[in-house]
Formats: structure tokens, C-alpha cells, sequence
């Protein structure tokens, strides 16, 4: 496989990088619809990207954002639920062996359908309050480390299918606690 071509930034407003994540998904998803498209690239990049971006928000944004109350625990919580149905429908998507098919056309379709939701959601109730309940200087720390948390997962390889079924292992057995 060749290099992702995902772009790599290092820092800036932890809303505006999160939201140029967002807007790389909906233009990975549209690419992965075309059929003049390298659908495999782009199915690996959207998958890198997506795991890559869930794991730095849930482990450097959603903590920082709920201490400084701009998000609450059932905010948090939520997110990361709408998470672990995005890896779902992800690996699902990835299991596809072959990208010109219905079953692959069908799974991209869920996938988008689980996205466009969270994206929805998470634009409305969580970074419009991280943007007017985190000071500027915080949100650009807090960009920095997102940014680097991000780049750390894409080059460990966090979009395999391995990996994608790691997550969604865990997030069954998690469920399955409560």
C-alpha cells in the first residue's frame, strides 16, 4: 500500500483541526463513492483518519473539555458511543474484499450514514462549547496535543483491519459490563 496522503498538522485551534478532520471524512466518503476512483486508497485513508481522529478526541479533547466544563460526563460518554458505532460500521466496510460490489456500496453507505450523525451532533453540542467556554490559549495546547496524539496513531497503523477489530472488541466488552 502507499502512503496515506492524510495531512499531518502539528497545531492550531483544537475546534478548527477537529473540523478539518470532519470536512476530510465527507470528502473520503464522496471519493469512495466514485467508481473512477482508487477506492481501496481511499477506503485505508478514510479508515486511518477516522481511528486516528476518535482516539486523539478521546483521549486528549473529550477529558480537557469535560474539566473545564464545557462538556459534561453524559456528553463525553455519548461521543464516544457514536464512536464505537462508527468503528462498527467501519469494519464492516472494511471486511468488503471487493470495492465495486453492493456489500461494499451498502457498508459505505452505513458508515456515512453513522458519521453524518455524529459529525451533526458533535459540532452543535461539543465544539460550540469548546469554543465559547475554552480559552483560546487552552484550545491551541490543547491543538498541539490532539495534533501530535493524531499523527501517533497514524503512524502506529491505527486504521488496519486488525486494529479496527480490536476496537470494536473492546467496545463490546465494554457494553457488555454495563
Amino acid at each position: 500500500m502507499s502512503e496515506l496522503s492524510i495531512p499531518r498538522p502539528t497545531e492550531g485551534d483544537v475546534v478548527d483541526l477537529i473540523l478539518a478532520d470532519h470536512r476530510l471524512f465527507e470528502e473520503l466518503l464522496r471519493q469512495a463513492r466514485d467508481v473512477e476512483e482508487d477506492r481501496g486508497a481511499r477506503r485505508a485513508e478514510l479508515s486511518a483518519v477516522l481511528v486516528a481522529h476518535a482516539e486523539a478526541e478521546e483521549s486528549k479533547v473529550y477529558p480537557t473539555l469535560r474539566r473545564r466544563d464545557a462538556i459534561d460526563a453524559e456528553q463525553e460518554e455519548h461521543s464516544e458511543h457514536e464512536h464505537d458505532e462508527g468503528h462498527e460500521a467501519l469494519l464492516e466496510l472494511l471486511q468488503v474484499e471487493d470495492t465495486s460490489s453492493e456489500d461494499f456500496g451498502e457498508a459505505l453507505e452505513d458508515l456515512t450514514r453513522a458519521l453524518a450523525h455524529h459529525l451533526d451532533e458533535e459540532e452543535r453540542t461539543v465544539l460550540n462549547p469548546a469554543r465559547t467556554e475554552v480559552a483560546d490559549d487552552v484550545r491551541f495546547r490543547l491543538g498541539e496535543d490532539f495534533a501530535a496524539e493524531r499523527i501517533r496513531q497514524l503512524e502506529a497503523g491505527c486504521g488496519h483491519i486488525d486494529n479496527v477489530r480490536s476496537l470494536v472488541r473492546r467496545a463490546h466488552d465494554r457494553s457488555d459490563d454495563e
